[in-house]
C-alpha cells in the first residue's frame, strides 16, 4: 500500500517541461509512481484542477534561530518551500564558546534584525560545536534545512574578542581552518563570509569576518573545496549596488580556489541603472575565466521593506544618517527638530555616495503605516506627499514631523521605484541567465521590516494572472531544480520516480500570498511580519504533510541537509 496518492493533478516536474496530467504515488518518503496509480493508499488527495510540483527551495534564509522555536520555518512552508539554506552572509549560530551567547545574540539582532527578546527567551544556547547545533535540530524540523558555516562565528570561536580587532596570525588561521573543517565534516553545507560595510555587531564594530584578509578568505575557501558536497556564499560591499574591480577579482578567485560555486545576494534590477546588471554579472564572467563559478541571487518579485527612524534599517546606511540616528531616542528627537540637521540628512540621502540607497530618498512617495499618537490620527495609509501638500511643507519635513510626533515609532513604507515595465522586462531576461538564480528572500531575518518568504506564491500568481513574463513551468524550474543543482541536493528539485517526496499541490486559480501582517507571536512577545498563503492545498516534506488546506499540520519530517550525505559535489570545472 502507498502512503499517499495525489490523483488527477497536472504534474509540473521541475525540469521546465510542460505539465502533464498524472497521479503521484508516494511510499517511504519517495515518489514511486508518476502516471496512473492503481495501488491503494493510506491517504488519497484529490488534486483535480491543481498543479503538483516539487517543493520549492529557498537558497538564502536566516532561519538559524527561528527553527529552534518554530520547526516549520513559517511562513515559508505555507508558500510551498520545503528546503531552506541558512547560515548565509557569514552568520551562523555555531561554533559557540561558553559565555559567548550574549555577544552572538546581539550581533544577530543588529545585522539580521532578529528581535533580541526572542533570541534571549526562545533559545537556551546550550551548544558549542557545529555538530552540537545540528544535532539540536535533527528530528525537530518541519522543513529540510541546510546550514552554511559562518565566518563570523568561527573567527570569534578561535580568536575571542580579537576577532573584531585585527587580522588573524598564522597560528590562528590554522585554527580557524581546522574549526571550519570540523564543521564541514559535521555536515555544514559550505562556507559563508561577509565584507559588507553594513554589517556591524552589537557593539557597533565591524563584524569578525570584515577583519579577515583576502588571503584568509582564500585559505578557508580552499579548505571548503576539500570536503564533499560543499558550496560557498559571500557578501562584499558592491553587492548592494555595483562591484569594484577588486571585488570582482576576489569573488572569482575564491570560487576558483575552492572549485566550488559561489553565490551572492542580491542583484537588484532597476531600468534607471541599466549598467548594474552587466557590471554585477562581470563577476561571473571573470570567475569562468579563472575556472570558478559565481552566481547572483535575484528576486522575481518586489519585497517591500518598511522603514523607521526608531529601529535600525536601510535609512541608517544613508550618508550622514547614522550620526543622527545612532543616539538615545530623546536626544534623537531633539536633534531631528533642528532644520540644519534635516537639510544635511536630506542632502546626504540624495548624494551620489548613497549609491543604490538613493531609491530610499523619494520621500513624497512614502506611504504611512502604523502611527501611535493623537497628532497622527487618520494618517495611516496616506502618502507623505499628499500630507506635505496639505501642510504646505517639504515632503521630508512632513515625514520627519510625523515620526517625531510618534516618538519615532511611525512605520514607513517606501514606494518601490523600480516597478516600471522596463525593469520587469530586464528581470524576465535575467531569470533565464545561467549567471543568476532566483533567491534572496532573507526569510527569518529583518522580521519586523520585511517579509520575503512568500515570494513563491507571489511569483506564481504573477506568472499565471499578472504580467505573465515567464511560463509557470519555467518559474517552477527556477525555484526547484535550478537551486537543487547549484547546491547538489540529491534527488530533490524534481518530481519523478525515485525522487524525495517534497511536493506542493496548489490551485492555479487561487494561488497567491496574503498581505503581510505584523503579528506578535515570537518568544518574548516580539513581533514579526508574516503572510498567509492562498491556494496552497498541500505541502509534503519527505512524504509527510506539513501543510494541509493552507494550515500547518505540526508534523516534523524535515531533515538536516548535510554536505556529502544529502548533497553531491558540484565543481566549477
Amino acid at each position: 500500500m502507498l502512503d499517499e496518492v495525489i490523483r488527477g493533478g497536472t504534474v509540473i516536474d521541475g525540469t521546465g517541461a510542460p505539465g502533464v496530467r498524472a497521479d503521484v504515488g508516494i511510499r517511504d518518503g519517495r515518489v514511486v509512481v508518476v502516471g496512473e496509480v492503481t495501488e491503494d493508499a493510506a491517504v488519497t488527495t484529490d488534486a483535480s484542477g491543481c498543479y503538483v510540483t516539487p517543493g520549492f527551495i529557498d537558497p538564502h534564509t536566516h532561519y538559524d534561530a527561528q527553527l529552534l522555536w518554530d520547526p516549520a520555518a513559517s511562513p515559508s512552508t505555507l508558500h510551498g518551500v520545503t528546503s531552506v539554506v541558512n547560515g548565509n552572509c557569514g552568520f551562523s549560530l555555531a561554533p559557540l564558546r561558553p559565555g559567548d551567547a550574549d555577544y552572538l545574540r546581539r550581533m544577530m539582532a543588529q545585522v539580521e534584525g532578529m528581535p533580541l527578546p526572542a533570541l534571549e527567551t526562545g533559545i537556551d544556547w546550550e551548544w558549542e560545536t557545529f555538530a552540537d547545533y545540528l544535532g539540536r535540530l535533527e528530528g525537530n524540523l518541519g522543513v529540510n534545512a541546510g546550514f552554511m558555516v559562518g565566518h563570523c562565528a568561527i573567527r570569534r570561536y578561535v580568536m575571542g574578542a580579537d576577532a573584531t580587532a585585527r587580522e588573524a596570525d598564522a597560528a590562528e588561521l590554522d585554527a580557524i581552518r581546522d574549526e571550519l573543517a570540523r564543521a564541514l565534516e559535521a555536515g555544514g553545507l559550505g562556507f559563508s563570509f561577509t565584507w559588507s560595510t553594513s554589517h556591524t555587531d552589537g557593539e557597533g564594530k565591524p563584524v569578525a569576518s570584515r577583519w579577515a584578509s583576502a588571503d584568509e578568505l582564500e585559505a578557508l575557501c580552499a579548505e571548503t573545496g576539500r570536503h564533499d558536497g560543499t558550496t560557498l556564499e559571500g557578501i562584499v560591499p558592491g553587492c548592494l549596488d555595483q562591484f569594484a574591480d577588486d571585488e570582482i577579482e576576489l569573488l572569482a578567485r575564491l570560487s576558483a580556489a575552492a572549485d566550488r560555486p559561489m553565490n551572492w545576494n542580491v542583484l537588484t534590477v532597476d531600468s534607471k541603472v541599466p549598467q548594474r546588471i552587466p557590471r554585477q554579472l562581470a563577476a561571473s564572467d571573470r570567475a569562468a575565466e579563472l575556472g570558478g563559478r559565481v552566481v547572483a541571487l535575484t528576486m522575481p518579485v518586489q519585497v517591500p521593506m518598511n522603514m523607521s527612524l526608531l529601529h535600525f534599517c536601510g535609512l541608517w546606511l544613508l550618508p550622514g544618517w547614522r550620526d543622527v540616528l545612532d543616539r538615545p531616542v530623546d536626544e534623537r528627537v531633539a536633534v531631528l527638530a533642528d532644520p540644519d540637521v534635516r537639510r544635511a540628512m536630506a542632502a546626504g540621502a540624495a548624494s551620489p555616495e548613497a549609491g543604490v540607497l538613493l531609491r530610499l530618498a523619494d520621500w513624497a512617495t512614502y506611504r504611512i503605516g502604523d502611527t501611535f499618537s493623537d497628532a497622527n490620527a487618520g494618517l495611516k495609509g496616506r502618502i507623505v506627499g499628499d500630507v506635505a501638500a496639505e501642510r504646505g511643507v517639504d515632503p521630508f519635513d512632513a515625514l520627519v514631523d510625523i515620526c517625531v510626533a510618534d516618538g519615532l515609532r511611525t512605520v514607513l513604507w517606501p514606494n518601490p521605484p523600480d516597478d516600471d515595465d522596463a525593469s520587469w522586462a530586464m528581470r524576465a531576461e535575467l531569470w533565464d541567465d545561467p549567471r543568476a538564480m532566483i533567491g534572496g528572500s532573507d526569510a527569518g531575518a529583518h522580521l519586523d521590516r520585511m517579509c520575503g518568504a512568500p515570494y513563491p506564491t507571489t511569483w506564481l500568481r504573477d506568472c499565471l494572472h499578472g504580467r505573465r513574463l515567464t511560463s509557470v513551468e519555467n518559474a517552477v524550474r527556477l525555484m526547484t531544480s535550478s537551486p537543487a543543482a547549484l547546491f547538489g541536493l540529491r534527488d530533490r528539485g524534481v518530481l519523478r520516480e525515485g525522487s524525495v517526496a517534497d511536493v506542493v499541490v496548489f490551485d492555479p486559480d487561487e494561488v497567491a500570498s496574503g498581505e503581510a501582517e505584523l503579528v506578535a507571536d515570537l518568544p518574548g512577545g516580539s513581533a514579526r511580519l508574516t503572510a498567509a498563503s492562498h491556494g496552497v492545498r498541500r505541502v509534503l516534506v519527505n512524504g509527510v504533510a506539513v501543510v494541509a488546506d493552507g494550515a500547518l499540520t505540526g508534523a516534523t519530517p524535515g531533515v538536516v541537509l548535510r554536505s556529502g550525505v544529502h548533497t553531491d559535489t558540484v565543481t566549477t570545472r
